[in-house]
């Protein structure tokens, strides 16, 4: 599942994140976005999702939010 189909409200933890841009990974780890980190999509928009990432409130267009894959907290402890 990417973060774009992800429930509003629901927590999730990043499993993966498809970008080849080394710029776009740096600037999301400094986000505190990367893989086995817990995210919440606060409110689904038009354009993109706001998402909870530890203390922060971010937007993200639906073009990453395709590229970073989540799981539920559940299912991450099998993957």
């Amino acid at each position: 599942m990417t973060l774009k189909d992800a429930v509003q409200g629901t927590p999730y933890i990043i499993r993966d994140i498809a970008t080849d841009d080394q710029e776009l990974n740096a600037f999301l780890f400094s986000l505190g976005c990367y893989s086995g980190e817990s995210i919440t999509v606060v409110s689904h928009l038009k354009g993109g999702c706001v998402v909870s990432i530890k203390d922060g409130r971010y937007t993200i267009d639906n073009h990453l939010a395709e590229a970073i894959a989540v799981v539920e907290p559940s299912c991450a402890d099998s993957a």
